[in-house]
């Protein structure tokens, strides 16, 4: 899914006279306590944390460092040049759904009051936001309304690129508006992408509760991949679907792919070099995967009569005879957005028990599926 991105706006708050602003000190730190995530660090010192983004998006040759402080601590000269943040932050926009569940989990979704196409939006709670007019519409991501945004004046902005075009941020920039960039989708790993949950602990000045979520996260996901490793059989595995004449299909070091590895499976095509998607035919797929056990992510396909009513070669396949097929696509939000697009990147500990439960159920017997379903 390419909704991931970040942006902040700084608040600078002009301090009474009678206020005494205390300096910051920069020699005092701690080490980044970023551990699996490649793209964010997270350095604090006495009243303040500098934040730097190394991968905001794909073949970024700029870092973007932020100074995020508290109400009057005396930012360093050295460290001027640099966006700075007062925190705790009290109004944000975010652009991507998967920061959603980020501010959920830290309990300051009622912080957010912008975001561009609310319809995308599925988790619950945000949704009650939206219905009750707490959550203004921005429009597209490509062209965020400048007008709205300058009205509702929020503290931060977070934004993202998908390919280093940032004209939007720049324009906003230039209307006073402070840009904060996430670039958690860039991340290569299932746990790389959740640690970036302590990205917004830090705006918020809930750095222990982030990693408290995410320290529970993580000793779930290594709890079930324990379990996997020590199943007795590796399934075999195909994914993707036919869009407009071509199979697209997962590559080898792609997230999908990864989590596929993690649990045990023989993805058939695991050697594939890339993080993105193979286009191949209809024939090369059946040939090399007519006989594998499990078909995992069939694109939009929501049942197998559907898939089937799509193109009656699909039978072919032992996976779709068996009902072997399984699906992220059935589960979705009021608005129709699909759950697992959401939320699947800050939960992997749940993505993880998915897969496995499929292709291992006596290793989870007691799992239930939360984003998968069994297509019928």
């Amino acid at each position: 899914m390419r909704h991931y991105f970040i942006l902040v706006i700084l608040f600078l708050g002009f301090i009474q006279c009678k206020e005494s602003k205390s300096s910051a000190n920069p020699n005092t730190s701690t080490q980044n306590s970023i551990q699996h995530a490649e793209g964010f660090s997270i350095e604090k010192y006495d009243g303040f944390s500098v934040v730097k983004v190394s991968n905001a998006y794909p073949e970024a040759k700029d870092d973007y460092t932020y100074v995020l402080h508290k109400k009057g601590v005396q930012i360093p000269d050295s460290l001027q040049q640099f966006t700075s943040i007062e925190v705790p932050i009290k109004k944000i926009i975010v652009t991507s759904t998967t920061h959603i569940p980020a501010l959920e989990s830290l309990g300051v979704e009622n912080t957010l009051i912008g975001f561009p196409t609310t319809q995308y939006i599925s988790s619950e709670k945000t949704r009650a936001l939206i219905d009750a007019g707490k959550v203004r519409d921005l429009g597209s991501n490509q062209g965020l309304n400048t007008e709205v945004i300058l009205d509702i004046q929020p503290d931060v902005i977070v934004g993202f690129s998908v390919d280093g075009d940032l004209k939007t941020y720049k324009n906003l920039e230039k209307n006073g508006q402070k840009i904060i960039f996430n670039g958690d989708w860039t991340e290569k790993t299932p746990l790389g992408k959740a640690e970036w949950i302590k990205f917004f602990g830090a705006l918020y000045d809930l750095d222990e509760k982030a990693t408290e979520i995410f320290n529970s996260i993580e000793k779930e996901y290594n709890s079930v991949l324990a379990l996997a490793k020590n199943a007795k059989t590796q399934p075999t595995i195909f994914a993707g679907a036919i869009y407009e004449d071509q199979w697209f299909l997962p590559q080898g070091d792609s997230w999908a792919a990864y989590f596929l590895k993690e649990a045990n499976g023989n993805y058939l095509w695991k050697d594939s070099k890339g993080t993105g998607s193979l286009a191949l035919s209809f024939e090369s797929v059946l040939d090399k995967a007519k006989d594998a056990d499990f078909w995992i992510g069939p694109g939009q396909f929501t049942s197998i009569q559907q898939i089937l009513d799509n193109n009656p070669n699909y039978i072919h396949f032992k996976a779709v005879k068996n009902k072997n097929v399984y699906s992220f696509s059935t589960k979705k939000g009021k608005t129709g957005g699909v759950i697992y697009y959401e939320l699947a990147q800050n939960r992997p500990d749940l993505v993880l028990k998915d897969i496995v439960k499929i292709l291992h159920p006596e290793v989870l017997p007691n799992h239930e599926l939360f984003f998968f379903e069994k297509l019928k």
